[in-house]
């Protein structure tokens, strides 16, 4: 009771970011470690409605779920920092976040959990269309690794792949959803939240994590510069981790609880979504909002990317998880950002 107590108190943290960021100035470093500590309750309360939602629906639906309601603050920070003229911050996050969903989350998801079976065919289906996305992005690229990245004529390329990302997306889920909502035709267990409670407290705590993540971004700037480090890695580490907080905690909290097939859904998932729906909504917005952004990511992106891809397709190929393969997963993840730290900024 006590613990349950102190996360409830936890989530006070949120209005207190608000407070110290709107109401003092120059107080960056205290907003970004307030704000850090507060997308973990809120983290937590992402996870546990989304196994709420889950018991309704199923590990599949539930997983998509908690991907699109944990990436809406992926959205929301690249549609900022597009805003801000800030093009390789956005690239960098976008390919940071698939490359720690696929490996970071997917590993905390098997290392938590006890080994269990998973979703064999929807898995490596959609780490296929994180393939097919990592394949289309080498035609803006390419061309992007000489010269300037950002010129329209990349964006011109860029166009047509996120129209494609953005068709094979649509197909792919609606058929993963169909599939899903087939086989889960089962009564949620006793005690569940009923399902339009979970929603909404999904909904709820996406809107607070997305508010504390913007807030927190705002901040990284200075406390990167205070650290000495470039804005290549703060993008990419940082704010890929800041960004998909909830799935790291909602991934981790289920398989915790013996759910290691919802938690192996919502890393792939989130992966998928990031790769194949959110990169090229944001590059389209982009044309919209600013000067249109290419997709034209850098060849270690590409190559992390392409490396987080192959890694998730080899432990989830026999539909098992063992924790040796969630270890094996953070070592790669940690060689990628090893990688990630030596790149410097362009």
């Amino acid at each position: 009771m006590a613990r349950r107590t102190l996360y409830w108190a936890s989530l006070a943290l949120t209005p207190a970011v608000l407070v110290v960021r709107f109401g003092f100035h120059d107080k960056d470093t205290i907003v970004f470690i307030l704000a850090a500590v507060a997308l973990a309750p809120l983290a937590f309360l992402i996870g546990e409605a989304t196994e709420q939602v889950a018991e309704h629906t199923g590990p599949g639906v539930g997983g998509f779920l908690n991907a699109s309601f944990g990436n809406a603050p992926e959205l929301i920070i690249a549609l900022f920092a597009i805003n801000d003229s800030l093009p390789n911050v956005v690239r960098g996050s976008i390919a940071g976040s698939i490359v720690s969903t696929a490996l970071l989350v997917l590993a905390g998801a098997m290392v938590f959990a006890e080994p269990g079976e998973i979703d064999r065919r929807s898995l490596l289906v959609q780490i296929s269309t994180v393939g097919f996305a990592v394949v289309l992005f080498l035609v803006p690229a390419v061309p992007g690794w000489h010269g300037n990245p950002d010129r329209h004529s990349l964006y011109l390329a860029t166009l047509p792949v996120a129209a494609l990302l953005l068709v094979v997306y649509v197909v792919v889920t609606t058929r993963n959803l169909r599939t899903h909502s087939a086989a889960a035709r089962k009564p949620a267990a006793e005690g569940a939240w009923p399902l339009r409670r979970a929603i909404v407290t999904l909904g709820l705590a996406t809107v607070a994590t997305a508010l504390v993540s913007e807030a927190l971004v705002d901040s990284l700037d200075a406390f990167g510069r205070a650290l000495g480090l470039s804005q290549f890695f703060v993008a990419v580490v940082i704010v890929a981790l800041v960004g998909n907080a909830a799935e790291h905690g909602g991934a981790i909290v289920v398989a915790r609880r013996g759910n290691v097939r919802l938690g192996a859904e919502i890393a792939i998932s989130s992966a998928t979504q990031v790769a194949a729906f959110v990169a090229p909504i944001v590059a389209l917005a982009s044309g919209v909002i600013g000067r249109g952004l290419p997709l034209a990511f850098r060849p270690v992106e590409i190559g992390t990317m392409a490396v987080a891809t192959v890694a998730a397709a080899i432990v989830t190929l026999d539909g098992r998880t063992r924790r040796w393969e969630g270890v094996a997963l953070l070592s790669v993840y940690v060689l990628a950002v090893v990688a990630f730290a030596l790149s410097g900024d362009r």
